[in-house]
C-alpha cells in the first residue's frame, strides 16, 4: 500500500490553495465543498494545495510550505505531493475515494466513474439512518461480534439492507422489527491452494473481509493477511489455538492445502 486513506475533516479549518486559472478553481470548488477556510501564503495551515501552472513556480512553493512543516498536494506533479488527491463518489455522508497515487489521474476518474453508476442516490439516506439507529441496534444485539454478524448480513447482496438496492428511508427500521433470523456465531474454513493473494477465490476473499476471527496456518504469508478486515482479531493455529470456542459472530480457519 503505498499511501495510507484517510478522510480529514476540514470544515472551518484553514487549507492554503496556491494558484491560478482552471486547476486552482477546480481546487477551490473542492475545499469549498468540504467546508475548509482558503487562506493565502501568508496564513498559517496544515494543509495545501499548489495549482500552479508554471512548473518551477510550482516547485518552488512545495519547498517554501514544506520547509513550514505544511503538508503539500500540487497538482500533476506526484513527485512533490505529501498527499494525493482521489477521485470521488459522494453519496453524503458516504464518501468513496479512489487513487493511483499519482500515477494515473484519468484512472482514477474512470473507476470512479463506474461506482458512480452502481451506488443509488439514496445510499447517503440509509447510513444517516443506520446512524440514528445504532442506539436500538445495541439494544438488540449488546454483543458486538452478534451485532455485526446481524448487519453484515442485512447489508449482504440481497439482505434487507443491500446497499446496491434502491430501498427506502423505512427498511432500517423494518429490519430492526424483524424477527432475528441469523446465527450468533458460525465458522467457515477457507483452503489455500496457492500463497499468491491474486488467486484467492471469490468466496475466501469474501470471508476474509466479513471474518471478526482468523484463526491462520503460521505459513500463512502477509500478503493474505492484508485482505482480511482490518478490526478482526487473528490468531495463529497452534496448542493455544482458540479453534473450538465458541465466539459470537465469524470466525474463519485459514490452512494452507498440502
Amino acid at each position: 500500500m503505498h499511501s495510507l486513506p484517510v478522510f480529514l475533516k476540514v470544515k472551518g479549518r484553514p487549507v492554503m490553495l496556491i494558484g491560478t486559472g482552471d486547476a486552482a478553481e477546480a481546487k477551490r470548488r473542492l475545499l469549498e465543498r468540504a467546508g475548509a477556510r482558503i487562506v493565502g501564503e501568508g496564513e498559517q495551515a496544515a494543509l495545501a494545495l499548489v495549482a500552479c501552472f508554471d512548473a518551477v513556480e510550482a516547485e518552488a512553493a512545495a519547498t517554501r510550505l514544506r520547509a513550514r512543516g505544511i503538508l503539500v498536494n500540487v497538482v500533476d506533479r506526484p513527485d512533490l505531493c505529501d498527499f494525493t488527491m482521489p477521485a470521488i463518489v459522494d453519496r453524503d455522508p458516504v464518501l468513496i475515494a479512489v487513487g493511483t497515487g499519482g500515477a494515473s489521474a484519468g484512472l482514477a476518474k474512470a473507476v470512479r466513474q463506474r461506482i458512480e453508476r452502481l451506488l443509488p442516490a439514496g445510499l447517503g439516506a440509509l447510513a444517516r439512518a443506520l446512524d440514528g439507529a445504532r442506539g436500538k441496534m445495541r439494544a438488540r444485539w449488546p454483543d458486538a461480534g452478534v451485532r455485526r454478524a446481524a448487519l453484515d448480513a442485512a447489508l449482504a447482496q440481497g439482505g434487507p439492507l443491500d446497499p446496491i438496492a434502491d430501498i427506502d428511508e423505512a427498511a432500517v427500521g423494518r429490519w430492526l422489527d424483524a424477527p432475528d433470523d441469523i446465527p450468533s456465531t458460525r465458522t467457515e474454513t477457507v483452503d489455500l491452494t496457492s500463497l499468491d493473494p491474486d488467486d484467492l477465490t471469490l468466496r475466501a476473499a469474501r470471508l476474509l473481509g466479513e471474518a471478526d476471527l482468523i484463526l491462520h496456518d503460521p505459513a500463512v504469508p502477509s500478503a493474505i493477511l492484508a485482505r482480511v478486515r482490518a478490526d478482526a482479531v487473528r490468531r495463529t493455529i497452534g496448542a493455544d489455538s482458540e479453534a473450538g470456542q465458541e465466539r459470537p459472530g465469524l470466525t474463519v480457519i485459514l490452512k494452507i492445502s498440502p
